[in-house]
């Protein structure tokens, strides 16, 4: 007798090459529109499915955890960041839960370095004003940002993304330095040519550009908060492409209204797709829609590793990519 395929739901569209090998593979329910499940959607098909493959966008907690059905075995996240899944609560309840690590470093290292340019060399002003017909021809002092070359960045949470930029970093000519949770290894900071801080204070302070790529835990939510943004050069900039909670928006916005910083480049906001609305209207703030790992390339592997973690978990065996309390 053939075995009983895997009901799997998926909460979102993904792209087409993934959703055909996922019909293919499993008994798969695909979400049509693409809209995000309400709390009671993903409530119900918790209750009646093998697989669930949620996104970022999906709030997993331990209350939807404890209403899910004895059926509910793997939670294959679409993404590498799990902070929206209570994995500990989903480990009591003996629900395996897997990501997608390592597809995105390079889309969003890209998106890093297209932040700094965009913010430092004021590219949207200068796109504004071509889309509004106003310009009126070069000018010595118009438009004037400031030289990369040189500049000290100061990478927060150096991971595979955090190494990424700082490779791409040295080509522009920045000094890099970093802060994270352990010291990377002596060949490693070789290569980047990289320097540790173990202060965080300190380097901040001393930093002409600040990137966040670190993951959001209880102990990153509000790593940069109004005491360390007070810490800044008035001539710095903040890049984040990691996760909004990390920053304390507010507080943000106020230093950059009151000029104690010279600006921002967000891809990620602390409260999802509901921005501080006074964040959108300080100058120099570069604001992208969660756009740091959206090319067709990134997409297609992170769905072919999501079917790599069901298949291998329906073959009896643990999903390379479990995530596991420890890790987080």
């Amino acid at each position: 007798m053939p075995t009983q395929r895997l009901s799997v739901v998926v909460t979102r569209r993904l792209p087409e090459a993934v959703e055909t090998r996922m019909k293919e593979l499993f008994d798969v329910e695909l979400r049509d529109p693409d809209t995000r499940m309400s709390r009671e959607e993903l409530a119900e098909v918790m209750r009646r499915t093998d697989v669930l493959v949620p996104t970022v966008t999906d709030q997993i907690d331990a209350g939807l955890i404890g209403q899910a059905g004895d059926r509910l075995k793997l939670i294959a996240n679409y993404g590498a960041g799990v902070d929206h899944i209570d994995v500990a609560t989903a480990r009591q309840r003996g629900i395996l839960v897997s990501n997608t690590p390592g597809v995105v470093t390079d889309d969003t290292a890209d998106m890093v370095m297209a932040l700094m340019m965009a913010v430092t060399r004021r590219i949207p002003e200068g796109l504004a004003v071509m889309q509004a017909g106003k310009w009126e021809g070069w000018a010595p002092t118009a438009f004037l940002g400031a030289r990369l070359t040189g500049k000290r960045l100061g990478i927060l949470g150096m991971g595979r993304i955090g190494q990424a930029v700082a490779l791409r970093a040295r080509a522009f000519g920045l000094q890099v330095h970093y802060h994270n949770r352990r010291r990377v290894r002596p060949e490693v900071e070789q290569e980047l040519e990289a320097t540790w801080w173990e202060s965080l204070d300190q380097m901040i302070a001393r930093m002409d550009i600040l990137s966040i790529n670190c993951p959001h835990t209880p102990s990153t939510f509000h790593l940069i908060n109004a005491r360390r943004l007070k810490l800044m050069k008035p001539t710095a900039v903040i890049v984040n492409t990691s996760r909004g909670e990390v920053i304390d928006e507010n507080a943000l916005t106020r230093a950059l209204r009151a000029h104690e910083i010279a600006g921002a480049g967000l891809d990620v906001f602390e409260h999802g797709h509901q921005i501080n609305p006074r964040l959108r209207e300080v100058p120099n703030v570069v604001l992208l829609p969660h756009m740091g790992s959206a090319t067709i390339e990134g997409r297609i592997e992170m769905g072919e590793k999501v079917i790599i973690n069901i298949k291998t978990f329906a073959d009896g065996h643990r999903p390379p990519d479990q995530v596991v309390p420890g890790m987080l």
